[in-house]
């Protein structure tokens, strides 16, 4: 299996929850103290405490397993944490990325997608309350709205890396809608949102789908490339070429962001009652993430090789490459996946932005008979600003 590409799979309701009302909005934009530059080793400025503030342990639910578009989160950890092989986590002490000391409370992070039957980390957070945070895109967050609401505290991805990949020796396709006049056959996730958007727009064909798809390369591989392929431009386009047995050649791929699906795409999501009860911890704790991707970024290579790492202990059928995870940051890099908002800061929601999303799948979901989304469900329901450190800027 080689990954998800973003499945949103619909949400069972996993019991009642007594949820606050947020005394917050989407964007206030709420700055914290400026935040030095990040460091390679511990320097004389102060590092940020969160003990007594957060729990003693943070975990966070990702969506996959570990990789190099999460390298930001094991950044506050580094290179020495523990890996638990039968938990599927990475444990360490969060460090303070402008400092390299220890914040007062330790960092748990949990791989997702088929290590956890393919749930969705929000179904994962509602049904373990040790969970702090978790990983989630907003088109996720808008259908679950009423069921189980989350609201997004960082992006840490600026647009969404969601591919339709193909063999340029047999399509030379030049838009999303090439796709769907060429009538091939397009393997997907089932239940992912971006297809019933694509296919709403009538860019793609709902005849042309095979839902079927469940990140084995086996099928594209198998039919010769005759298939159209869900992916991530930060992954497939390198492993196909360079890793995949039985192919071993090039893939050219389409930018779903580019026909307009501007989801924030696992964007670091918490329960509304955890504004409200940690509060003061998100104040501290979020400008860390922010800080810990520009530090990632600027000197990828001791997280990625920890990366490689823990997954050779972990043992399924994920697997990295030192390559592969280079090729990951350059392409973040390259086709701005990773870039300051429109505000110049790193990290921070664009209401409007937010907005058009819900304009665009509220009718999806309505039409599908869905009961798991709120009718009325605005941006200032989904995002905040007010905890990021506006400060923050990649280079």
């Amino acid at each position: 299996m080689r990954r998800r590409a973003g499945v949103v799979r619909p949400l069972a309701v996993l019991g009642a929850s007594c949820l606050v009302a947020l005394a917050c909005s989407g964007g206030g934009g709420r700055t914290t103290a400026p935040t030095t530059a990040p460091t390679d080793t511990p320097t004389d400025a102060p590092t940020v405490s969160l003990k007594g503030l957060c729990p003693d342990k943070i975990v966070l639910q990702t969506d996959w397993f570990p990789e190099s578009e999460h390298g930001f989160s094991y950044q506050l950890i580094g290179t020495g944490g523990t890996t638990d092989k039968g938990k599927g986590t990475y444990t360490g002490p969060l460090l303070d990325p402008n400092t390299g000391r220890p914040t007062g409370v330790s960092l748990e992070i949990r791989a997702g997608g088929p290590f956890i039957g393919f749930q969705p980390p929000v179904a994962q957070m509602y049904s373990d309350d040790s969970i702090f945070v978790a990983y989630a895109d907003t088109a996720d967050q808008i259908r679950n709205s009423k069921k189980l609401p989350t609201v997004a505290v960082m992006a840490p991805l600026n647009r969404t890396p969601l591919i339709l990949m193909y063999d340029p020796t047999r399509y030379h396709f030049t838009s999303l809608a090439d796709i769907g006049k060429s009538g091939a056959k397009v393997l997907y996730f089932e239940g992912v949102v971006f297809m019933d958007y694509l296919v709403s727009k009538g860019l793609i064909n709902k005849s042309q789908l095979d839902g079927s798809y469940d990140g084995s390369p086996a099928r594209f591989v198998a039919d010769n490339g005759a298939d159209v392929q869900q992916g991530f431009a930060t992954r497939e386009p390198y492993e196909y070429e360079h890793t995949i047995s039985g192919w071993m050649k090039p893939v050219k791929y389409l930018l779903v962001d580019d026909a307009g699906y501007k989801i924030y795409q696992s964007a670091l999501v918490v329960r509304p009652e955890t504004i409200i009860r940690y509060g003061d911890c998100l104040r501290r704790l979020v400008p860390l993430f922010q800080a810990a991707m520009v530090k990632y970024l600027a000197r990828p290579q001791p997280v990625n090789d920890q990366l490689l790492d823990i997954v050779r202990t972990l043992a399924t059928s994920w697997t990295l490459s030192k390559g592969g995870s280079q090729f990951t940051v350059d392409q973040m890099k390259s086709l701005k996946i990773v870039a300051n908002s429109p505000d110049g800061s790193y990290g921070s929601f664009d209401d409007t932005r937010v907005q058009t999303v819900i304009d665009e799948v509220l009718p999806i979901f309505k039409n599908q008979h869905l009961d798991s989304y709120k009718p009325d469900v605005k941006p200032s329901d989904l995002v905040t600003n007010q905890f990021l450190n506006t400060s923050v800027k990649l280079p």
